[in-house]
């Protein structure tokens, strides 16, 4: 009894040692296997010139030299006690940032080796000339969070605290109005305002699914506190309601090289980093929610068709709800262009005219929705180099307004609109130097800038007149250390004219140079007339990022911007010429809780 009761004993001890052994020899393997997937991984960017200075990338992280282990494994601990790695290989991506969802179907069926597992969190990147942790809500670099059914979930997003000064008083959020700083003749020329901010903070939830190995079905939700209804206000609680930033569905095959968007989303006009596809918009690392004069975009509901070849070249058309901002209450002299109590009677002719209406049902009933004939439409074309991104594109828009002369009957009016534009992002020097340049030209194309310049006017007859427009920027966006960004950026946007001489002589539409503009200069507490007409806003704007911790409890970034702005006017008949400007700081602090 003894002897077996020494064998049980001895066999209990072994048990152990036998798990141990087991776990180190697993351990073991799994370091193998890393090792392979990294000589794999830098063989196959051997053969496509992905190899950048002697690194590769894995899982969004870089590896030189193999002097690192790789961030993305991910950890358990087993019953031994012992800490074993586990490589995600459904976030593997080679020769730059973590792609979309829509970029990568792969990454939709979700390793299912990590569904037991606890991930590590990945370290921000910076390097991008876009930085999703910035621009984004970077939720295309986390892991799920959990599954439901076939579907998993990824969160993302940030608490954002924004300080923000302006030497001229905008009463204005954290989405500065570019196209509203005040001339002298303004009482808010002469003080500046201060507004601190927590609007900015932002969430997102990623869905996917993958129907087969090819497809990818996803839907994304991205929401801020930019919302002012009618009961915010700032004098106790600072109730600023949530707003749709984005909303859409996708749609993604890789064996077709197919995607599909439909929802609110960025425009197709946006630049990109790299192809077409949903959250890689070229978007500058600036904090104010307006972005900054001279960058082309919109944010709507739209639907999208994109198609690549062979992930190089891209093609994309996109249907985009459509609106017209017209210039129709300017005044020269005292020849005003609209009159009557609606402003809705051109003084030149006695015409009437119904261009926008008053909203309802789900609508602002306090905002006027243009009368609109069709979707904005946008037809662009990419390509994908190893040292840049190129783009080229065309727009189209229709203009309505309904005209009554004096007398006769109503008429619908119908114009065209539209441009072309081009973006382009070039690695000057690979992961630490970025230059980025957009443009866009042509006819009632104001809209798709910050500044808000009117896309059109009215002719004598009524009809809308399309204002000529341009809309421009560039940007150097530099990574000196692993934890710090820094920007520099100069903008554009300018309207042209569009007049016709009425038969009382006077000028009459946008850019007229008749108006009486030496009043925009007088200085009057309570405010003076000033009637003039922007011709362009240009800015310049320096920023930087810092990221200052990282680890299991999230990440803390800090950022400061600086923009100082420009405003012209067209010159008056009494040679006048109204300009002005300012300047705009921000000092924000983020926390990224899921980075």
């Amino acid at each position: 009894m003894v002897l077996g009761g020494l064998m049980v004993v001895l066999g209990g001890m072994a048990a152990p040692v036998a798990a141990r052994a087991d776990d180190m020899a697993e351990i073991r393997a799994i370091h193998a296997e890393m090792q392979r997937l990294e000589a794999k991984v830098q063989q196959l960017e051997a053969r496509h010139g992905m190899t950048e200075g002697g690194s590769h990338v894995l899982a969004g992280r870089t590896l030189r030299s193999g002097s690192r282990t790789s961030a993305s494994s991910t950890s358990v601990t087993n019953p031994s006690g012992q800490i074993t790695a586990m490589p995600d290989l459904s976030r593997l991506t080679i020769g730059g940032p973590t792609l979309s969802d829509d970029a990568q179907a792969a990454a939709a069926a979700e390793n299912t080796m990590t569904e037991s597992i606890v991930p590590t969190q990945p370290k921000l990147d910076l390097d991008s000339s876009s930085p999703l942790a910035i621009t984004q809500t970077g939720v295309d670099s986390l892991p799920p969070i959990f599954r439901i059914g076939g579907v998993s979930v990824r969160l993302g997003g940030f608490i954002d605290f924004s300080n923000i000064y302006r030497s001229k008083n905008l009463t204005s959020g954290p989405a500065t109005s570019w196209g509203s700083f005040p001339y002298a003749n303004s009482p808010n020329a002469h003080t500046g305002e201060y507004r601190p901010s927590a609007q900015l903070t932002r969430l997102s939830v990623l869905l996917q699914g993958s129907p087969t190995k090819d497809e990818t079905l996803s839907g994304y939700i991205e929401t801020d506190f930019g919302g002012a209804a009618g009961t915010a206000n700032s004098y106790q609680t600072n109730s600023y309601t949530p707003r749709i930033r984005q909303a859409y569905m996708t749609y993604s095959n890789t064996k077709w090289g197919f995607h599909v968007l439909a929802g609110q989303a960025w425009s197709l006009t946006t630049g990109y980093t790299q192809g077409l596809l949903s959250r890689h918009e070229q978007l500058p690392p600036v904090v104010d929610n307006n972005q900054i004069p001279g960058i082309v975009f919109t944010r709507v509901p739209q639907i999208r068709f994109i198609k690549d070849f062979g992930r190089k070249w891209w093609l994309g058309l996109s249907l985009e709800a459509p609106q017209v901002a017209y210039a129709a209450s300017g005044s020269a002299g005292d020849h005003p262009m609209m009159t009557g109590t609606d402003d809705d009677t051109l003084a030149s002719s006695g015409t009437t005219l119904l261009y926008n209406n008053a909203g309802s049902g789900m609508l602002n009933p306090n905002a006027k929705y243009s009368m609109d004939v069709a979707p904005d439409i946008v037809l662009k074309g990419a390509l994908d180099t190893k040292p840049a991104h190129y783009e080229v594109y065309g727009l189209a828009r229709w203009f309505k307004a309904m005209g009554q002369a004096p007398g006769g009957p109503i008429r619908e009016h119908v114009s065209f609109a539209g441009g072309v534009g081009g973006d382009v992002t070039v690695h000057v020097i690979p992961r630490y130097l970025q230059f980025t340049g957009n443009v866009l030209a042509g006819e009632g194309i104001g809209r798709y800038g910050p500044a808000m310049l009117p896309d059109a006017t009215f002719k004598a007859n009524g009809s809308p007149a399309p204002i000529p427009e341009i809309i421009g920027s560039m940007g150097l966006i530099g990574h000196p250390t692993s934890n710090l960004l820094v920007y520099l950026y100069g903008g554009v946007e300018s309207a042209g004219r569009r007049t016709y001489t009425g038969s009382d002589g006077f000028e009459y539409g946008y850019g007229v140079n008749d108006l009486a503009l030496s009043s925009c200069n007088v200085e009057l507490i309570t405010g003076g007339s000033c009637d003039a007409q922007t011709h362009t806003i240009a800015d310049l704007t320096v920023g930087g990022w810092w990221h200052v911790l990282q680890g299991g409890y999230g990440a803390v970034m800090t950022g400061v911007q600086y923009t100082y702005l420009r405003k012209f006017a067209y010159k008056g008949g009494d040679g006048a010429s109204p300009t002005t400007g300012g300047n705009t700081i921000y000092v924000t602090f983020r926390y990224l809780p899921f980075q």
